[in-house]
């Protein structure tokens, strides 16, 4: 498949699904090139997701380091309410 956007790839997957909702009766023919096609769209799709996914883990860890470091100044205490020395959460 020459597919190589996830855009592309996702058109196809939209494009086959669309054609098999519409069919009143299957059209055998043309079932294994629309498996195929979407198989291979898949994969493309699937590949795409994957390499954010990761690419944003790492970005989101490397944040988390920073702020980890950057948040290490002691927090001030919150002043005591009535309700919280009895257990109750004041919201």
């Amino acid at each position: 498949m020459a597919t190589k956007t996830f855009k592309e790839a996702y058109g196809v997957l939209q494009r086959h699904a669309q054609t098999l909702r519409d069919q009143q009766e299957p059209n055998i023919d043309d079932l294994l090139t629309i498996v195929t096609q979407s198989v291979d769209a898949y994969k493309v799709c699937k590949e795409r997701i994957d390499a954010v996914e990761k690419a944003l883990d790492k970005a989101l860890g490397e944040a988390g380091a920073v702020a980890k470091k950057s948040s290490r100044a002691p927090k001030a205490a919150l002043p005591a309410t009535p309700d919280a020395e009895n257990g109750d959460i004041p919201f």
